[in-house]
């Protein structure tokens, strides 16, 4: 990845651990629900990820809150985001910081 994508990459996991599943006091990425962060030549981004569990009741608001976050970086053109649960989340995706924020190890 050259130094241009690597800034802008770093960016969007910058936005990503400001948005939080309200029921859990983590950021989505630390959780381990992002998935992966592609951007393609003309700055558009995709991003896979997933959810703690399908049903989950503030969905809509996360999806959302991603969406406006990634777009208002200045380098980005355009987002898609791919909801996925194959693989299924499960505790053990979330990094050290959030096991520790959650009080698991």
């Amino acid at each position: 990845m050259n130094e241009e994508l690597q800034a802008i990459q770093d960016k969007i996991v910058t936005m990503l651990r400001t948005v939080y599943d309200p029921e859990i006091p983590v950021n989505i990425y630390d959780l381990g629900m992002i998935y992966d962060v592609d951007i393609d030549d003309h700055n558009n981004v995709t991003i896979e990820m997933t959810f703690t569990s399908p049903s989950c009741p503030a969905s809509d608001f996360i999806l959302m809150d991603v969406q406006m976050k990634v777009e208002s970086i200045e380098e980005v053109n355009n987002v898609d985001i791919n909801l996925t649960f194959d693989p299924p989340w499960d505790r053990s995706m979330m990094n050290e910081e959030a096991m520790l924020e959650l009080g698991m190890m």
